[in-house]
């Protein structure tokens, strides 16, 4: 069956939500598909310890502050999936899950959107799948010998899991040095944090909400073609939060630089030296969860898609939302995807007015 409305937006976490308050104000005809069966999108398979970066009053989405969580000054992911929840009931947003859209194709002055329980004929689709959903492991020598327990990100939930075991952590971003100090002090883990370049770590009292400031003013720098200021990434690498400046400041958080080679029973650096491990835990970061995208062949050199703002480069009809400063400054936050929403949904609506 087919099913036809002016927009299809893609994704039902953060950025598809704020997609839909966007399009709703604009009064256009719209359908969120969401693959997962409940709501919160990412946010609910997060590892157990993790909290936001900054205070709720600085974490929200479009028209509606998230109220603060009880205790925590930065709240946790729970708190997080729970007023995902109630921001769609709040504004009735028309989620459709769980449906998985496998294609979206060109048709005539359409876009076909094929999923797993029908199909839609858009007038423009809004990618907002994000990247969790698309791990990235780097090519390292020795990954299809290593007889020990590998695993990304994305499957990492607390330190019990790992209790009596030798653990090598790979990564010097946030999730790196979070995991790394959720690990660390734990009772029966030996933890060997291993990272490409020194540990970066931005200042003490650097937050979330002076790095949304540092995209956007780098983003307003470089649409005025005045020096780049280098926004977040001039920062620094690691934001310290509670348990990673705890673990730092008790010597916890000593990195190793990156090994040469996983043997069969652990990882080798250059000079000779190796460490048995039973687990490696890649926190190497994630690829846009674009491969839906595929048939309208967008894809330019290195496998990235051309953006003018949101919208497509290839293809006016489509926008990317939510994939971080290529999309929008700070876009892959939840209050930096607000502003890029609200763009890309005032260009939408005069597109399907057409």
């Amino acid at each position: 069956m087919t099913y036809t409305v002016d927009v299809v937006v893609i994704g039902g976490g953060q950025a598809g939500l704020a997609a839909g308050y966007h399009l709703r104000r604009q009064g256009v005809d719209f359908v969120i598909l969401d693959a997962q069966s409940t709501p919160g999108g990412a946010w609910q398979h997060t590892w157990d310890s993790l909290h936001l970066f900054s205070p709720a009053a600085f974490s929200s989405l479009p028209g509606w502050l998230m109220p603060a969580q009880r205790g925590e000054e930065y709240p946790d992911t729970g708190h997080v999936v729970e007023h995902l929840s109630q921001y769609e009931q709040r504004y009735q947003l028309p989620v459709h899950r769980p449906v998985r859209v496998q294609a979206v194709r060109r048709d005539g002055r359409w876009l076909q959107v094929e999923t797993d329980s029908g199909n839609w004929s858009a007038r423009a689709v809004v990618s907002a799948t994000g990247t969790w959903w698309r791990p990235f492991l780097p090519a390292v020598l020795g990954r299809d010998v290593y007889r020990g327990h590998q695993l990304h990100t994305v499957n990492y939930r607390r330190p019990a899991d790992f209790t009596g075991q030798r653990v090598v952590v790979v990564g010097g971003g946030n999730s790196g040095a979070q995991i790394a100090a959720d690990l660390a002090p734990h009772p029966g883990i030996d933890l060997t944090w291993v990272t490409q370049r020194p540990p970066r770590f931005l200042a003490d009292d650097i937050d979330g909400r002076a790095l949304f400031d540092a995209a956007t003013a780098r983003r307003k720098a470089l649409d005025e073609g005045t020096v780049d200021t280098g926004g977040v990434a001039s920062l620094g690498d690691i934001v310290a939060v509670a348990p990673v400046r705890a673990a730092r400041d008790a010597g916890l958080l000593k990195a190793e630089p990156m090994f040469e080679e996983l043997t069969a029973d652990g990882v080798r650096w250059s000079d000779g030296t190796t460490v048995r491990t039973d687990t490696v835990i890649w926190c190497t970061g994630f690829r846009p969860a674009l491969t839906h995208l595929a048939p309208l062949g967008l894809r330019g050199p290195r496998g990235h898609i051309a953006t003018e703002g949101t919208r497509t480069a290839g293809e006016p009809r489509l926008h990317l939302l939510g994939y971080g400063d290529w999309t929008g400054p700070a876009s892959a936050t939840l209050i930096g995807v607000g502003r890029t929403a609200r763009e890309m949904a005032r260009d939408v609506a005069r597109l399907v007015s057409h």
